[in-house]
């Protein structure tokens, strides 16, 4: 089954959402930073027949709303608790990746009831970052591979020939292609540069840095999933998921930071894996 695009319209913004809707349970897919709600078709199509699954273009990307502010885990968290109120959701198994494994973090702590169970793919910067290394940021939005995406481009070619030298898009498959293409555009001037805002991503850099990820023990069933080549390879870096949840499994998978677009099999028999098991009670 393929998703159905549709737009929510809240007070200050639109969400757009990809919405599989042939089984019941309700799974919410949210993507990394710069990134788009098609990383997630593989997984979709994979689970369409037994989850009423949702995957929302986060605020600043994709076909969402682009406010000049307001990129705060607070306001990503309101736009997710007002689309599940919209869906009549009382709770949802969530899947966040990088940044938003992060927000799914915070969002397990403030309001567990909502969340059924977690994975979180590859997440980033679990701890607040001291206010010493925000003079970095700059430097970071320049060598960061996959901020260089953003352009501006002179062509739709030369974005495209530089995607292809991004980790990824390594293989450059058809799902890869899609994703890309789902995420840039031409722009007033006739250049090409993502639909990621440079507000968004210093808005939400800015956040990431001054939250703490983890204050209180969590203790909602979650999965790691930590790809073999992704940013989470060290003990010290593991170490916080284990001291804070308290109800946590650790899964090495194939892959790099994106598995779900380098190796989707794999990352879609993992997450089925854990999804089953909680709806079985095991």
């Amino acid at each position: 089954m393929k998703p159905i695009r549709k737009t929510l319209s809240l007070p200050n913004i639109q969400l757009s959402y990809l919405e599989w809707h042939q089984g019941n349970e309700p799974l919410l897919l949210l993507h990394g930073l710069a990134d788009n709600a098609l990383v997630w078709s593989s997984l979709g199509d994979y689970l369409s027949n037994r989850y009423h699954i949702i995957a929302p273009d986060m605020r600043g990307h994709g076909d969402s709303s682009k406010p000049e502010g307001d990129y705060t885990f607070k306001d990503a968290i309101a736009d997710l608790e007002s689309l599940m109120t919209y869906l009549g959701w009382s709770s949802a198994h969530i899947i966040g990746h990088s940044w938003t494994g992060k927000l799914a973090a915070i969002w397990a702590r403030e309001n567990p009831q909502l969340l059924r169970s977690m994975i979180l793919v590859d997440p980033i910067f679990i701890w607040k970052i001291p206010k010493i290394f925000q003079l970095t940021f700059p430097l970071l939005y320049n060598v960061l591979p996959f901020l260089k995406a953003m352009g501006p481009f002179a062509s739709y070619e030369a974005a495209e020939k530089q995607a292809c030298q991004l980790s990824e898009y390594a293989g450059w498959s058809p799902l890869q292609q899609e994703v890309f293409k789902a995420g840039i555009e031409q722009k007033s001037d006739g250049s090409w540069g993502s639909k990621f805002t440079i507000a968004a991503r210093d808005g939400i850099f800015e956040d990431v840095m001054e939250v703490a990820g983890f204050t209180v023990p969590i203790d909602i069933p979650t999965l790691f999933i930590q790809p073999e080549k992704g940013v989470n390879r060290m003990d010290w870096q593991i170490k916080p998921y284990k001291t804070y949840l308290n109800n946590l499994e650790i899964c090495q998978i194939p892959g790099n930071h994106w598995p779900f677009l380098v190796k989707p099999e794999e990352f879609n028999r993992t997450v089925e894996g854990f999804l089953e098991k909680q709806k079985n009670g095991d």
